[in-house]
């Protein structure tokens, strides 16, 4: 708690077993069109974001490369994700799958992504060790500085003891937000020195009336999603926070000028709804 009033815009996480930081704030682009993506993760460039997190699945991983670019940011300083949801049928297809990922993101020889992750562990035993030793393939080629996983529970990561060569994951990136807290995994990942990393931190404005969130907003004269990010920060989780509007990109990065006191996260922990809370089906 007492580091939290030293965090800024600038702040990273270690990354164990690299040389490697991660940006402790992140710019999440879910549904985010391609014919607004750019434009979106321009503004956040603009307003400080150096961590941009996409997927296979959303379909927009050229845009989020073609932004840095755009953006003229030496590509050393942008850390960029994406995310495999299913495997191919093979470890080398998958692989092959992953690479086109890197190459549409980074393209060039010495293209490569920061961090590639397993989206989901619901397709199965087989699929899940699939897509890893695909991962650490590209991880071993330098394609892919770090991997992780997402949505992974307790029994998905120790199941990975017994043929990962790389263990523990870099990151588990799952839905965390005062309403759901999932601190089982949480205390599990923390254990192991493992990233959480928190997708719908700002709960997808769905709390945005609630009157506990609105009384500690009030109190710091903040905007309730100001208070959600922050809260994501003081606990030591990387946030994710989506927007497509200008101003809500850069207001969701101003979180640096007030602190969230142990009285205000106590108040916002008590909030928590177990599995009830969760927004995503995940």
């Amino acid at each position: 708690m007492s580091s939290s009033a030293k965090l800024t815009l600038q702040s990273t996480v270690s990354i164990l077993n690299s040389p490697h930081t991660m940006p402790r704030l992140g710019f999440g682009i879910y549904r985010s069109p391609p014919d607004v993506c750019v434009a979106s993760c321009l503004t956040a460039l603009r307003a400080g974001y150096r961590h941009i997190d996409s997927a296979q699945v959303y379909q927009n991983e050229r845009e989020m490369g073609e932004a840095v670019r755009q953006a003229g940011i030496p590509r050393g300083e942008v850390f960029l994700t994406t995310k495999v949801l299913s495997a191919e049928g093979s470890v080398d297809k998958t692989y092959a799958k992953c690479l086109d990922s890197v190459a549409t993101i980074d393209p060039g020889d010495k293209g490569y992504v920061d961090l590639f992750l397993i989206h989901s562990p619901n397709s199965g035993a087989k699929n899940r060790k699939e897509m890893w030793q695909a991962l650490e393939r590209l991880h071993a080629e330098g394609k892919a500085r770090a991997i992780g996983v997402s949505n992974f529970g307790k029994g998905h990561v120790e199941e990975m003891k017994a043929w990962a060569k790389v263990w523990p994951p870099t990151v588990n990136q799952i839905e965390l937000h005062p309403w759901n807290q999932q601190r089982e995994i949480v205390d599990y990942c923390n254990a192991h020195k493992i990233i959480i990393q928190a997708y719908c931190p700002l709960v997808r404005n769905l709390k945005a009336h609630d009157e506990t969130l609105v009384a500690v907003a009030g109190k710091h004269a903040k905007p309730t999603g100001q208070v959600l990010i922050r809260y994501s920060l003081q606990k030591g989780w990387v946030p994710l926070p989506k927007s497509d509007t200008p101003k809500r990109i850069e207001g969701n990065a101003d979180v640096y000028g007030f602190e969230l006191d142990e009285g205000d996260m106590a108040t916002l922990d008590g909030l928590d709804q177990g599995e009830r809370g969760a927004i995503v089906q995940a």
